[in-house]
């Protein structure tokens, strides 16, 4: 095995000085300046995510990105001065780039570049967990990054330990590189059938009993609803896509046995190819018989969260199976005041406040699944028996569907 195969063949280590990036995002004319900002806290949320760094934010405006490099000439030329000046390890793009724009940045910057997307599949390598989400995220990695190969080839070089690497190979050891990935390619797609065929086994040794997806944004609290439920230890923390992996666990509420399934979180711009890198959970979603979909209140922009949610849903056909929305994290804002509190209230703190009108978004909601929406805090347990007794009450009714002349009153139990 070549050096260039077993170098592919790591996985990204952590290590050495924490990098610094430069966040870059163009600002189309629907865009305004608090959507920018938002769009911008994600992506620096995200590069924390990753292990680095954020130190400056550039944005321009423009009705399209340059053909060539993404921003233009004078804007390229203020991110060149400021790495530079502050010697800077990385620029991470809001968007994709095409391999001609990474080709010409890394030319023109000598740091490493990072898209939207290959920021996202470096995450999801890094917490990937089970043999088959590590195998589908590198593969569909080393597929983003077959055409986008510099001299740089800083994405691969990284895998050496640390994040800091740079320098080139030559053109030559590029050739030989593709090759090595292509090789690579190969070898994990069929190592993937492999894993799949082993999943459709255990997924028809499901069938009978229902199956609940938990689904949501990514950090809206999902984990820690799946572990308040079922008293288990899955990876809870306030980090983007903190779960990778699909994590199935058996239930019984009301001798009613079912299974529930944590899952990736959706994001903003999640490029269609990235869809694949996490097919194993996505397999969740799409059988699942009830989907739980957990929203975190508290964020300022949770409705445009709920339909980046919706919309990934209905590109990946779940979009028609039964949703219990709960709004999670209730403890973190402030609820409508009575008639008496507002009374006391002066004019100026009436205006400031950002106040949550549970009835209104209960009955908005409710209208569009069907299904009385739950409002919880699951990091400090308030109203858990309200979302059991709701989740219990949807369970019952596509148990139903299965056997549909079960009793109440019927009592049995399941194999651990």
């Amino acid at each position: 095995m070549s050096k260039h195969s077993r170098k592919l063949q790591k996985l990204h280590e952590t290590g050495g000085k924490e990098e610094t990036a430069i966040l870059v995002s163009v600002v189309r004319q629907y865009q305004t300046e608090q959507q920018t900002e938002e769009y911008l806290d994600e992506l620096a949320f995200l590069t924390e995510t990753l292990g680095a760094k954020t130190v400056h934010r550039f944005t321009q405006k423009m009705e399209k990105p340059d053909i060539k490099t993404f921003v233009g000439s004078g804007k390229l030329e203020e991110i060149q001065a400021y790495i530079k000046h502050f010697d800077v390890d990385m620029v991470i793009f809001d968007d994709d780039l095409s391999p001609s724009q990474m080709r010409n940045l890394e030319n023109e910057l000598k740091v490493t570049i990072y898209d939207r997307s290959l920021l996202i599949l470096d995450i999801f390598l890094k917490r990937a967990q089970t043999a088959q989400a590590k195998t589908q995220v590198e593969l569909a990695r080393f597929q983003y990054l077959l055409p986008r190969l510099t001299n740089l080839w800083t994405h691969l070089e990284r895998q050496r330990g640390g994040t800091t690497t740079r320098g080139g190979s030559g053109e030559k050891e590029i050739e030989t590189d593709k090759r090595d990935i292509r090789n690579r390619i190969t070898l994990l797609k069929e190592k993937l059938r492999e894993i799949e065929k082993q999943g459709e086994t255990q997924r028809k040794g499901r069938k009978g009993i229902v199956r609940v997806a938990v689904v949501g944004y990514t950090n809206v609290g999902k984990s820690t609803l799946m572990n308040l439920i079922t008293k288990t230890n899955i990876l809870a923390e306030n980090k983007l896509f903190a779960t990778v992996d699909s994590t199935v666990r058996k239930m019984v509420l009301e001798n009613i046995p079912f299974l529930l399934s944590d899952t990736v979180g959706f994001i903003r711009k999640l490029p269609t190819h990235l869809i694949a890198a996490f097919k194993s959970t996505l397999d969740e979603i799409r059988e699942a018989d009830l989907l739980v979909h957990v929203v975190d209140i508290s964020h300022p922009h949770f409705e445009d969260h709920i339909a980046v949610v919706t919309e990934t849903l209905n590109e990946i056909k779940a979009g028609d199976k039964p949703i219990l929305l709960v709004f999670n994290k209730i403890d973190l804002v402030e609820t409508m005041p009575s008639v008496e509190e507002s009374m006391k209230m002066t004019e100026l703190e009436l205006e400031e406040a950002d106040f949550h009108d549970f009835d209104a978004l209960a009955e908005a909601y409710g209208k569009k699944t069907g299904i009385p929406p739950v409002f919880m805090a699951a990091a400090s347990g308030q109203n858990v028996e309200g979302f059991r007794q709701a989740l219990i009450t949807e369970v019952k009714k596509q148990h139903r569907k299965i056997y549909p002349h079960y009793l109440e009153d019927e009592t049995f139990t399941i194999d651990e």
